[in-house]
C-alpha cells in the first residue's frame, strides 16, 4: 500500500484528508478550550497580587467660554423716493399794471450820496502785476545783448558745458526804460540766475502802448545761456 494511498472508509468508501481534519475538529476545539482555562487558573493561583494597569486619564476642568453678544443687523434703509415733479401753477397778472416815472422832483439832486472817493493810485512797480496794454514792448539793442551774453556767461558753467534758461521779469516805464528786475523762473543755477539778471539790466526796450497812450508794464523774457 502506497503512502498516499486514501484508506477507505466504512462500506468502502475512500475518506479525504479535509472530511478527516472536520470530523477532528471538536476533538481539537474542546481539548484547546480546557488547556486555556487550566492555564489561567494556574496563572491567578501562582500570582494572585497580579493586577491591571492603570490606564485612566486625567483632565483638567473645563472653563465656561462666555459668546459675545448677539449683533443686530440693522433693517436696510428704505428706498429713496423719487423727487417730485414740479407744477407750474396758475397766476392771474393783471395787464393794466403801470410803472410811475423817475423824475428828479420825486428824487432832488440835493438828496443824492455823495460820489465816492478818489481811488488812489497803486505803486505797480512794488511786485509783478497785470497791466493793461495793446502793444507789447520790443527789444531795441539786440547786438547788444547777444555780447552781453557772451560776456556774462559764467566761465565755470561756460567750460563744463552747462546751460540753462532763466525766466526774467523786467518792469518798464513809459519811456521803455527798464526800472526792476527780478528771477520768475530759476535755471537751477544761481550762477545763472544773477548773470541773467545783469544782462536784463542793459536790454532798452520801446515803451508798451495801451491804444495810443503809453503805459508802464511788466511783461516776462527767457534769458538762454548755451554752450556752441
Amino acid at each position: 500500500m502506497s503512502e498516499n494511498a486514501v484508506p477507505a472508509g466504512a462500506g468502502g468508501v475512500k475518506v479525504t484528508a479535509n472530511e478527516r481534519f472536520k470530523r477532528s475538529f471538536g476533538a481539537w476545539f474542546w481539548g484547546s478550550m480546557i488547556l486555556a482555562t487550566v492555564i489561567h487558573f494556574t496563572l491567578f493561583a501562582a500570582f494572585p497580587e497580579l493586577t491591571a494597569e492603570d490606564v485612566s486619564i486625567n483632565t483638567e476642568q473645563l472653563e465656561a467660554i462666555e459668546l459675545p453678544p448677539e449683533i443686530e443687523i440693522p433693517p436696510p434703509p428704505e428706498a429713496i423716493a423719487r423727487p417730485a415733479t414740479p407744477v407750474i401753477a396758475t397766476a392771474d397778472i393783471s395787464e393794466d399794471i403801470t410803472i410811475a416815472p423817475t423824475t428828479f422832483e420825486d428824487n432832488p439832486v440835493e438828496d443824492l450820496p455823495p460820489p465816492p472817493d478818489e481811488v488812489t493810485t497803486t505803486d505797480i512797480s512794488a511786485a509783478p502785476t497785470f497791466t493793461p496794454y495793446t502793444v507789447r514792448p520790443d527789444i531795441k539793442n539786440r547786438p547788444e545783448l547777444m555780447r552781453a551774453l557772451e560776456r556774462e556767461y559764467p566761465p565755470l558753467l561756460r567750460d563744463a558745458g552747462i546751460g540753462g534758461t532763466v525766466q526774467v521779469w523786467f518792469f518798464i516805464d513809459e519811456e521803455g526804460e527798464v526800472v526792476r528786475t527780478q528771477v520768475n523762473e530759476s535755471s537751477g543755477h544761481k550762477a545763472l540766475d544773477d548773470a541773467a539778471i545783469q544782462v536784463a539790466n542793459i536790454i532798452e526796450f520801446t515803451p508798451a502802448l495801451n491804444r495810443d497812450k503809453r503805459v508802464p508794464v511788466w511783461i516776462s523774457l527767457p534769458i538762454t545761456f548755451t554752450t556752441r
